[in-house]
């Protein structure tokens, strides 16, 4: 059984426009699965069907995670089920401290979150360095780190994370881009919308492409990697370019 199971799923906004059109995938527990597509495509608008933050939707389809149905859920049952999101645009509240942001992330959790601030002031030392900061003076990339960071005091058995790298510096991507893999060494499965499909697909395990509302393509990531169309639309390669020189680029790429 797979951790998300997504199956033939239709999302329309305010009941007219239907903007997914029979989508279904999975994440197995442990993976890391990316969506790929250009802007308009429905990524966004997947993850947000998901978390259950488009009311009344899916109209059609089911979405099951853990082994239970979660349509129709409130997002606040989703987040206590184990389902943790990243938004696009990082979804600060900036006239609180990154302490308060912290403790906003873990309002689902009953017990003590002392642990898991530890862990996140691991991963991320600068947080525990400007704890008492205002979110909204910080940089994109700090306010990135402290999104991360959030969203993993509700300790999700899967966290999806929209466009992780939007905005940022290359080098507070790759930052970012290892942090997310050192997530995912830990045990928590990801589900990542991310432009920067070089990234995107260096890291992860299996992929799925979007295109206006439909899945077109999907496989494991090297092999979506090796795909003349994904190489031409999303990697900046032309049909001509052999998959061998793409991966000696990703072999300059990895990190440990």
């Amino acid at each position: 059984m797979p951790l998300l199971r997504v199956a033939n799923v239709e999302t329309a906004y305010y009941g007219r426009l239907t903007v997914l059109r029979g989508i279904s995938l999975r994440v197995e527990e442990g993976q890391i699965v990316t969506l790929l597509g250009s802007n308009g495509a429905g990524k966004t608008t997947l993850l947000r069907t998901i978390m259950g933050l488009i009311p009344d939707q899916p109209e059609k389809g089911s979405i099951e995670f853990a082994g239970r149905r979660i349509n129709g859920w409130d997002p606040d049952d989703i987040a206590r089920a184990g389902i943790g999101y990243v938004l696009e645009g990082r979804g600060m509240f900036p006239e609180l401290t990154v302490e308060e942001n912290l403790a906003l992330g873990a309002y689902v959790r009953p017990d003590d979150v002392h642990a898991d601030l530890v862990r996140v002031t691991d991963l991320f030392p600068i947080l525990g360095e400007r704890r008492r900061q205002l979110a909204g003076t910080m940089s994109g990339g700090e306010q990135q780190m402290l999104a991360i960071a959030r969203a993993l005091l509700m300790r999700p058995k899967l966290l999806m994370m929209d466009e992780p790298s939007l905005g940022l510096a290359p080098l507070l991507v790759r930052e970012i881009f290892a942090t997310i893999r050192r997530i995912n060494a830990d045990g928590t499965a990801i589900l990542l919308v991310e432009q920067n499909a070089h990234m995107a697909l260096s890291v992860a395990d299996f992929g799925y492409v979007l295109e206006s509302g439909r899945l077109v393509l999907e496989g494991p990531a090297d092999e979506l990697a090796g795909n003349a169309n994904v190489q031409e639309l999303y990697l900046g390669i032309t049909q001509e370019a052999s998959v061998k020189g793409y991966r000696r680029y990703r072999s300059r790429r990895r990190w440990a």
